[in-house]
């Protein structure tokens, strides 16, 4: 556990740079979380990332045994503009997403949509986040066979209204929604996307 921890805290280092802070979270009956935060001047975006959830794999919530090595593993990377916001704040919430797979056997994936019940940090229009495609801003992680690769999983926010409309229609119609209408999905105190149907 503590050696795929390592390789996936080099990993973050490697695309993001070193970390300017770092927080630890520990829930009743389930492995620490830290929540990395990566500043990236240039780009004026700070980034927060989870170390933690990818010590063990995911398992199927109807599967009799959790598999200790085979499974999905992924880490959760979140990216807002930087000084419009408290967003430091989102440190807890994203240490509960990251816990969610221990916690209620939950498998996060691509799609997926993920509600902490309360603002991401104080004031945001968000509880809820849409979970992105791996590969980007962070490459996978390969890991000796038969372990699956980490992957490192942006998260979206939404605000309720784009929850709502992303149960009905779904990931994609969303992301469409956002994309044609040049919708800034880092600034952290953006309004919901016009829904129109």
């Amino acid at each position: 556990m503590g050696e795929v921890l390592a390789l996936v805290e080099a990993r973050l280092h490697t695309a993001l740079g070193e970390p300017d802070a770092r927080a630890a979270v520990t829930f009743l009956g389930t492995d620490r979380i830290e929540v990395l935060r990566f500043t990236d001047a240039d780009q004026g975006v700070v980034r927060y990332a989870t170390l933690g959830m990818s010590a063990a794999p995911m398992a199927d919530p109807t599967a009799a045994l959790a598999d200790p090595v085979e499974g999905p593993r992924a880490e959760l990377v979140l990216t807002v503009r930087a000084g419009l916001a408290d967003t430091d704040k989102a440190l807890r919430p994203l240490a509960v997403l990251a816990a969610s797979p221990q916690v209620e056997g939950v498998v996060v994936a691509p799609g997926a949509s993920l509600d902490v019940g309360e603002p991401l940090w104080p004031g945001a229009p968000f509880t809820s986040v849409l979970v992105a495609e791996s590969g980007g801003l962070v490459e996978d992680l390969e890991l000796d066979a038969p372990m699956d690769p980490v992957r490192f999983l942006p998260l979206l926010p939404m605000t309720q209204n784009e929850a709502a409309w992303k149960r009905v229609h779904g990931a994609a119609e969303l992301q469409e929604k956002w994309l044609n209408s040049g919708t800034d999905l880092r600034d952290p105190l953006r309004r919901s996307v016009a829904l129109d149907r």
